[in-house]
């Protein structure tokens, strides 16, 4: 038996040392709610975490861009079904005016309303004099845009759509056409009912732009809440199984303070030799 060195007291003090140690990760742990409070307790995973906490930023703001995308399309689209409207009261005008029973006087009071609502449309799409109504956040809606708008849908850069341009302004067009000079409630019925047909048409395409991209926002909520749960397993603390570490670090940490006091006293075993 040795009085300098007590190695049954040094033993005890490492392992209560390392006991108070799991007890204050387990501490930190449920504080927290995180299973990795600092690098250490998972490096690797801290890594992985951090790659997929980039990624779920990227989908999230690609969710933003295709709900702002939707925005513009309803908004483009709510000018157009506005244009319907005006357009089938000009259809209504150019019928009246063919009434053989409507005289000189009747036909042009028809067609003063008919040159109003042409110059209504005109301002909408912006043709002629003027800025145009029909913008979104100053984006023109029924102008020349051959490359059409380019709309992020993903979270890598090639995942992209295209929304095609919606030029109502083309004078090949029908609805340019009605809207030129000289065109008058006597002479517009093909073009008002051409035009009805063009604005149907683009509003057809504009239903199937947003149909996609309300498909591609599903996703990405999708994609989001897995991704998330993913990081969750990597960084979020399991309670049920913490407090289990806890209680057996506790435990560790009682005994190993009882321990310790039972080593400190092994040297005094030594005096009763030299009594």
């Amino acid at each position: 038996m040795v009085i300098n060195t007590n190695i049954h007291a040094i033993s005890a003090s490492r392992n209560l040392a390392d006991s108070q140690a799991l007890l204050g990760k387990s501490l930190n742990r449920l504080s927290s709610g995180s299973k990795i409070v600092q690098p250490s307790d998972d490096a690797a995973g801290l890594a992985v975490s951090e790659k997929l906490d980039a990624q779920g930023s990227r989908i999230r703001a690609a969710r933003t861009n295709v709900q702002n995308a939707v925005s513009y399309v309803q908004t483009a689209d709510g000018f157009m079904k506005s244009m319907s409207q005006v357009l089938t009261r000009m259809s209504e005008l150019t019928t009246m005016a063919r009434d053989v029973t409507k005289n000189t006087e009747d036909v042009a009071l028809y067609n003063t309303e008919f040159q109003a609502l042409k110059e209504q449309l005109a301002d909408t799409i912006g043709l002629g004099s003027g800025s145009s109504l029909g913008t979104f956040n100053g984006i023109e809606l029924f102008g020349s845009n051959p490359s059409g708008l380019t709309v992020t849908i993903g979270e890598a850069v090639d995942q992209v759509m295209i929304i095609k341009e919606t030029n109502l302004q083309d004078a090949t067009g029908a609805f340019a056409q009605l809207l030129a000079a000289g065109t008058d409630v006597t002479n517009a019925p093909a073009l008002v009912t051409d035009s009805i047909q063009q604005i149907a048409t683009e509003r057809a395409t504009l239903g199937a732009s947003q149909s996609r991209l309300e498909v591609a926002g599903a996703q990405l909520v999708i994609q989001n809440e897995n991704l998330q749960a993913a990081i969750s397993r990597i960084r979020d603390v399991d309670v049920a199984e913490e407090s289990t570490q806890l209680a057996k670090a506790s435990i560790l940490v009682q005994s190993g303070t009882a321990m310790l006091a039972q080593a400190n006293a092994i040297p005094q075993t030594v005096l009763k030799l030299l009594q």
